[in-house]
């Protein structure tokens, strides 16, 4: 490729007059790679497009929600429909019930559904309900776990945080920061310390049963099960961020892969095909204290705006388990021809995946913690990343989040990543 970054050059100079940062989402910035971000302008099946003209295959997939590709000819449809009826109303719609139902069908651990506008929304709401619901003001997060920009996450946060070294952020009161604490993932003895120093005081722990947020980090053993054990054990609601993992790594998500029932279960944009759009999900009891059924204030404009609804679902319509083996037997294809340019170049980095999403950590040693991957080489990483991108393969801009395999994706786009990552690792 050329690597022409002419227009997207110019673009970012007047955006930064206009934006902070000349970007609306940080990680977009390029921090922790350097050089130009691209501003893209189109994107179809497994390709987007720069204002410079240049072709990538994109494994980015809009974080995550793009599991059938970009613009998806049947959810393009239902939104054109959707939006011939009206942008918003403002006003209950049917729609919303069909998404509702759904999302219960589909995901074991969701009895009743809110829908919200975004992730973070989801996420707030869910810690919500748990205080409410056990009276208790404190949370456990797990130092690398994102679960959005809500003043209580911001604490040892994932991804964004991390590219940017800011673990937490200026803004955040220490009263927020006091009520959550922090353990390390795949550690449950961190969990049980800490649930011991503030007895009856926790009211939930959430989590990204698999970390997505500092690259793709799994869970060990029985960790998830174990969780499950003592939240129970202490009356403590456990909340499954599963935002990126919903409808990513199966029709019922990680639950469902590794058979955990959380209390609560906070979804993303895929349920939208990528529009904007949340949900918070649970037992009844637990929801039903959401106004108007319950005292628990959470309300939105454009919850549950039709065109989201339409796009959410066309997408969720067309998941089935061919499609899911479909992912799997790309996934593994590149997997495979990663883990053969490593052994040939004689690179010890750590290659990690679930299903259709993954990472390559700099790292010689496991990932299994935010600690371990604090030791990957981001210098070498951003090195790497450029060269893909000069090789026509668009990934996260950022060491610490993961890549994405859509349906839309052929083996010939693996069979491309795969070449160019060869050549890319054999230049560092």
């Amino acid at each position: 490729m050329n690597n022409i970054t002419i227009q997207s050059e110019q673009l970012l100079l007047t955006a930064a007059e206009l934006i902070p940062g000349g970007v609306n989402s940080p990680v977009r910035a390029f921090g922790g790679v350097g050089g130009t971000p691209r501003f893209m302008y189109k994107a179809f099946g497994s390709r987007i497009w720069d204002v410079d003209g240049q072709e990538y295959i994109d494994f980015i997939g809009s974080w995550g929600p793009a599991i059938l590709g970009h613009a998806d000819p049947d959810v393009v449809q239902a939104l054109a429909r959707a939006a011939a009826d009206g942008l918003s109303f403002g006003a209950a719609s049917p729609g919303e019930i069909k998404l509702a139902q759904k999302i219960i069908k589909l995901m074991p651990g969701i009895e009743m559904v809110r829908l919200v506008n975004s992730g973070t929304e989801a996420t707030m709401t869910a810690v919500r309900i748990a205080r409410a619901w056990t009276r208790r003001n404190k949370i456990i997060k797990f130092a690398g776990c994102y679960h959005g920009h809500a003043d209580s996450f911001l604490v040892q946060a994932g991804s964004g945080a991390m590219t940017l070294g800011i673990p937490t952020s200026p803004g955040v009161t220490p009263a927020a920061a006091s009520d959550t604490l922090i353990a390390q993932f795949n550690s449950i003895d961190s969990v049980k310390e800490l649930m011991a120093a503030n007895p009856d005081q926790i009211a939930a722990v959430i989590i990204e049963p698999v970390v997505g947020n500092s690259g793709v980090i799994l869970p060990q053993n029985d960790f998830l099960q174990e969780l499950r054990d003592l939240t129970t054990q202490h009356d403590v609601l456990l909340i499954f961020d599963e935002v990126m993992t919903g409808f990513r790594l199966s029709s019922g998500g990680a639950q469902e892969v590794y058979g955990i029932d959380p209390d609560l279960t906070t979804l993303g944009k895929i349920i939208g095909g990528g529009m904007p759009v949340g949900a918070v999900g649970g037992k009844k009891p637990l929801m039903k204290l959401l106004a108007p059924s319950g005292p628990v204030y959470q309300a939105g404009t454009l919850s549950g705006n039709p065109l989201s609804i339409a796009s959410g679902l066309a997408t969720l319509n067309k998941l089935n388990d061919s499609l899911y083996d479909y992912l799997e037997k790309l996934a593994a294809k590149l997997e495979a021809g990663i883990q053969s340019n490593l052994t040939a170049l004689s690179l010890e980095f750590n290659y990690q995946r679930i299903g259709s999403m993954g990472c390559l950590f700099f790292t010689d040693r496991p990932v299994l913690n935010q600690i371990d991957a604090s030791t990957c080489d981001t210098k070498r990483f951003a090195r790497y990343f450029h060269a893909m991108l000069d090789s026509g393969i668009c990934l996260p801009p950022s060491q610490f989040e993961a890549f994405f395999i859509s349906a839309a994706h052929s083996e010939e786009d693996i069979v491309r990543f795969v070449e160019a990552n060869y050549l890319s690792l054999k230049k560092l």
